[in-house]
C-alpha cells in the first residue's frame, strides 16, 4: 500500500520566517530552488507580495489587491539555490519587522506551442509533476480555450491574475460548478457565471485548464484571457501525504469540524465560500509551531498578523477548527481549502507522522 506520493514534502514546499534589515538581504533556508515565492509582514500593514521565476525576479503582484503586475528593482531581486534575494524596500525588508515566507518548487521548463499537447493556446512556465504544481503563463487571445499546464491528468485547483491590467485574481478549486469562482482579493462570496470570463469546471484529464467567455461584455473574457494581455496561473494536483484541496462543512463550534488530508499540515489557506464577509485565512506550522495554530494571515488584506480568532490544531492526519468564527467554521457553510504536508501521516516505509 502507498501511503505517500513525497516521503520528505520540505523538498518541494516550505515555509521560511525572517526579520528585515532594510538592506540588501539574502533569505536562506528554504532547502530548494524556490519557483514561486509568496511574502507578507507579519508585525507590519503591508501588501502580500507574489514573485515567480516564470515572470522573473523584481516583478510583483498583490493577492491583496486586484492591481496589475509591477517592476520593483529594490523588492526580489533574485532567486538562489536555497531561497532568494531581497533589496531595500520596506515592504518586503523594513528593518526590524518580521515576515513570513511560503516558498513552492516546480522547476521542469515548459514551452508549448498553440494547438499541442491538449492546449489550444500557448503557454510557457514550469511545473513538476512530482509535487503536481506548475506555474503557466499566456498572452490573451479574447477567444475561449485551453491552457497546458505540463501536468497530466486532472488540475485540482488555480489560482490565476491578469498582469497586464486592473482585473480580478480567480480561485477555481476543482469542487465548484462550471460557472463558480472565487476573487481571492476580496472577501466576496462564489461568483456564479461571472460576466468577464471564467475557468471552466476542472475535470479534465489531459492537464488543461478550459477559460470560458462569460456574459455579454465587449471583452467577455477579460479576467482570463482578454487581448493582448499577459497571465499567469498556479495550478495543482492532490498528491497522496503531500497536498490537499477540498473543502469541509463548519459547525459552529469551538470542538470543530476534523479535516483528514492524509498527512500533517504545513500551510492551510481556507475560505467560507457562502459568507461574503469572511476573510481568506492562511496559517502555517512555523509561526506558532505548537497547537493551537492561531496566528493567521488574511491573503485578501494589508493587515498584519492576527491572533485568538481563528484556531486549528495541526494534527497527525489533517486539522481540526477550534474556534466559531464565521470565517472558517460557520455552522452549515463550505469553507474550501488548499493544505500542504510537513509529514505524510505514514511515509513509504512505513514511519508515522506526530501531532504538534
Amino acid at each position: 500500500m502507498a501511503y505517500t506520493d513525497i516521503d520528505k514534502p520540505s523538498d518541494y514546499f516550505n515555509t521560511v520566517l525572517y526579520t528585515g534589515t532594510g538592506s540588501s538581504h539574502a533569505i536562506t533556508g528554504v532547502s530548494f530552488a524556490p519557483n514561486w515565492v509568496w511574502l507578507k509582514s507579519r508585525s507590519t500593514v503591508q501588501n502580500h507580495l507574489l514573485f515567480d521565476t516564470v515572470r522573473g525576479a523584481t516583478k510583483k503582484i498583490m493577492s491583496n489587491t486586484n492591481d496589475p503586475e509591477q517592476t520593483e528593482a529594490e523588492y526580489l531581486k533574485s532567486f538562489g539555490s536555497d531561497g532568494f534575494t531581497l533589496g531595500t524596500r520596506s515592504e518586503p525588508n523594513q528593518d526590524g519587522a518580521t515576515f513570513a515566507s511560503w516558498n513552492w518548487k516546480a522547476g521542469t521548463a515548459l514551452n508549448n506551442s498553440a494547438g499541442s499537447n491538449n492546449g489550444s493556446i500557448a503557454s510557457t512556465g514550469s511545473f513538476s509533476t512530482a509535487a503536481g504544481f506548475s506555474i503557466v503563463k499566456w498572452s490573451g487571445s479574447n477567444s475561449a480555450g485551453t491552457i497546458y499546464t505540463g501536468l497530466s491528468g486532472k488540475i485540482d485547483f488555480v489560482i490565476l491574475k491578469n498582469l497586464s491590467t486592473t482585473r480580478n485574481w480567480i480561485v477555481k478549486p476543482k469542487s465548484f460548478a462550471a460557472n463558480d469562482v472565487l476573487y481571492l482579493q476580496t472577501t466576496g462570496a462564489t461568483v456564479n457565471a461571472p460576466g468577464d470570463g471564467w475557468i471552466n469546471a476542472l475535470t479534465a484529464t489531459n492537464g488543461t485548464i478550459g477559460l470560458v467567455a462569460g456574459g455579454s461584455n465587449t471583452n467577455p473574457l477579460k479576467n482570463v484571457n482578454e487581448n493582448n494581455a499577459n497571465y499567469i496561473a498556479y495550478c495543482f494536483q492532490e498528491k497522496k501525504g503531500y497536498s490537499k484541496f477540498s473543502s469541509y462543512k463548519g459547525n459552529g463550534n469551538a470542538d470543530g469540524t476534523f479535516i483528514y488530508t492524509g498527512f500533517k499540515p504545513a500551510f492551510v489557506l481556507c475560505k467560507n465560500t457562502g459568507n461574503s464577509g469572511a476573510q481568506w485565512l492562511l496559517v502555517d506550522n512555523k509561526r506558532v509551531g505548537i497547537n493551537p495554530i492561531e496566528h493567521y494571515l488574511q491573503s485578501n488584506s494589508s493587515s498584519a498578523e492576527g491572533t485568538g480568532t481563528d484556531n486549528f490544531d495541526f494534527l497527525s492526519n489533517g486539522f481540526k477548527c477550534r474556534s466559531t468564527n464565521s470565517w472558517s467554521n460557520q455552522s452549515g457553510y463550505n469553507i474550501i481549502y488548499m493544505a500542504f504536508a510537513e509529514n505524510p501521516f505514514v511515509s513509504s516505509t512505513g514511519i508515522p507522522a506526530t501531532a504538534k
